[in-house]
């Protein structure tokens, strides 16, 4: 009885994946080949605006991804020099106490 209950379930996996992998290997057997620009295959001119306007793309996000970046670890520093003056003020505040303790 064990067997019937495993086989179904392996029926269950195998069957879906064996259609997925046959969709998969009839869709790269009727693939068509890619059709690229001038851009992509190297062949544009230096100084056409397509060129230019993508490169100015380029380093923007980067610009922006340095921003954010940059502001990330800003907020990392913030948090670190708060964390720094509190255990200063909790070190005072407890050498005060200690201080008015011992006084007699």
């Amino acid at each position: 009885m064990s067997r019937v209950i495993g086989t179904t379930a392996m029926s269950r996996f195998v069957r879906p994946s064996i259609a997925v992998a046959s969709g998969f290997a009839l869709q790269l057997l009727l693939a068509a080949p890619a059709a690229a620009c001038s851009v992509c295959y190297g062949r544009a001119d230096k100084g056409s605006a397509l060129v230019s306007s993508a490169r100015l793309g380029v380093f923007l996000l980067l610009g922006v991804t340095v921003a954010v970046l940059a502001a990330f670890a800003r907020f990392f520093f913030v948090l670190r020099s708060r964390a720094l003056a509190a255990e200063r003020e909790s070190i005072a505040l407890e050498w005060s106490a200690l201080q008015r303790s011992s006084m007699p």
